[in-house]
């Protein structure tokens, strides 16, 4: 046999391999029992985003399921394969909230006694369904990393099985069930978007949709700050981030699974990150068409599906049918602040800006005349006093735009033509989660002053543990906290740091433990909040 034969026989057999093994992920996902639990969703069209986009939009509604998640299917596809044996002695999970709920469930439609590990950083609303569905919580580690770690413990330790959120064979095949039911209820599919956290709903519908309709283009949409399949695709193979924000809990993720991974790099076409105002945008926009409040991570996929139709306008044919999923409803509603306060950012209908007028009177009502009926969302603003240096005042104001694309950058033009100095704070993440809270005035002596952004798990206690963690070594100039009822706490603090303790200062920052961003230069800081 020749070189170029060998090569050829061997690239055959790959070929001949890849199809059995999607033949075989095709006949688990047709033969899946998950109905003796699960419902089947509807499709519900979006008319109001189909009208604005130029697409039919379709939401495929995972949040209808018993436990409000599709995480169910899997589950029970997953309980159902396991031996008599391994049903006696009990299932193991590490779960942030909706594979354990569905496991629960699943486990009690069985009866199969349950144990689900959580992160302390759990929202209640979930803690409590998985103990009303019958499992046993344990809540231990403030990630999820940490928790899956003493899942494996208990396992090993009480002889359960592990039954793995994403990467497994029968647990992707019960989530491909939801593809299964897409194509029965719209046929004539162009694009489909998945929330991609560990990959096993974008895997298992991927490999059913390919094989029925090759020509579906399929998009992985996953958080922008929990992006490990993106890291994945980049380096070749799953890798890990250093670190997942937790806005959207469900789909906070440091690794993509193997399993999962090898499917979507045959069957996902494309990949989308969203931001967290991006997917506050949708969690709204879905409230206002079905009544129904999005999870975060529930949303991530319609985001993904806007950001498309927007980024790609001018190369778009129109009127493509176009699917998101909606894969869980299970809001912790203390964290409905946030989303309101950042859903118009998301959608582009605020800007906030940082604007000079002059300390005198009546600047406030030529400065409002001027934005020429615009509504004012915010307006924050401190006297300076008779002994400021410049007899002008900064103003941190929001003002709502309209609905076309560059009405930002015409609102600035308008107020430059006008001869404001301004500012655009927009898209600055310290201005929208810290500044705009706090306007007060610059500190009143000079000094070394260093600021800082942290983020770090919420739970009962843990300012006290930040705080106590920080230590006294260094004097704090300055505070913000917020807690928004959501995983995760925002800190904004500053330090007085002499020269010769920087390094002392930056080693004790990286022993925390926290993430952290310095903000010291900022703009949104260095106009509001320094002399």
């Amino acid at each position: 046999m020749t070189e170029t034969e060998s090569l050829e026989f061997s690239e055959n057999r790959i070929l001949i391999e890849n199809q059995e093994l999607a033949l075989d992920y095709l006949r688990r996902i047709l033969i899946a029992p998950v109905y003796d639990v699960a419902v089947e969703t509807e499709l519900t069209p979006l008319t109001k985003l189909s009208t604005r986009l130029g697409h039919q939009i379709f939401l495929k509604r995972e949040d209808q399921q018993p436990v409000h998640s599709f995480k169910l299917r899997g589950a029970y596809n997953k309980l159902s394969n396991l031996s008599e044996e391994q049903c006696i002695h009990g299932v193991v999970a590490a779960s942030a909230g909706n594979h354990a709920q569905g496991l629960a469930l699943a486990a009690n439609k069985l009866g199969i006694s349950a144990t689900i590990v959580m992160p302390i950083t759990t929202p209640d609303i979930k803690v409590d369904n998985v103990r009303r569905l019958g499992g046993e919580v344990r809540l231990i580690g403030k990630s999820f990393n940490e928790a899956q770690i003493a899942s494996i413990a208990f396992a090993r330790d009480e002889n359960k099985t592990l039954i793995h959120p994403f990467d497994d064979v029968d647990v992707i095949a019960g989530q491909g069930t939801v593809a299964r039911e897409l194509l029965q209820q719209q046929p004539n599919l162009d694009v489909v978007f998945i929330p991609v956290g560990g990959g096993g709903l974008l895997a298992g519908m991927a490999v059913y949709l390919k094989q029925l309709r090759p020509d579906i283009k399929i998009i992985g949409v996953e958080a922008q700050d929990s992006a490990c399949l993106k890291a994945a695709m980049e380096a070749g193979e799953p890798t890990d981030l250093e670190e997942v924000g937790l806005f959207a809990d469900g789909v906070a993720v440091k690794r993509i699974g193997q399993h999962t991974f090898n499917l979507i790099q045959r069957y996902c076409d494309e990949v989308i990150t969203v931001t967290t105002d991006e997917i506050c945008s949708s969690i709204k926009d879905i409230f206002e068409q079905t009544r129904v409040i999005a999870e975060p991570a529930g949303a991530v996929s319609l985001a993904g599906l806007q950001k498309y139709c927007l980024s790609n306008k001018t190369n778009s044919q129109g009127n493509e049918s176009l699917a998101a999923i909606l894969s869980g409803a299970n809001m912790n509603f203390h964290s409905l602040r946030y989303v309101s306060e950042r859903c118009e950012l998301g959608e582009k209908k605020e800007a906030i800006l940082s604007v000079a007028i002059p300390e005198e009177k009546g600047s406030f009502r030529l400065f409002c005349k001027t934005l020429a009926g615009r509504v004012i969302t915010e307006f924050n603003y401190r006297y300076v006093g008779a002994c400021a240096k410049q007899k002008q005042a900064n103003i941190f104001v929001g003002v709502r735009l309209g609905s076309e694309v560059d009405e930002r950058q015409k609102l600035v033009n308008l107020l430059q033509q006008a001869n404001y100095q301004v500012n655009d704070f927009t898209d600055n993440e310290l201005a929208k989660l810290h500044v705009r809270y706090m306007i007060g005035g610059p500190i009143a002596a000079p000094m070394q002053e260093r600021i800082f952004r942290f983020e770090f798990p919420e739970y009962p206690g843990a300012l006290e543990l930040f705080l106590e963690t920080l230590g006294e070594l260094w004097n704090i100039t300055l505070f913000h906290y917020r807690n928004h009822g959501a995983a995760f706490g925002q800190v904004l603090a500053g330090f007085e740091v002499e020269n010769e303790d920087q390094l002392e200062f930056f080693n004790h920052l990286k022993a925390l433990g926290y993430q952290w961003q310095e903000e010291t230069d900022n703009e949104v800081y260095q106009e509001f909040l320094t002399e």
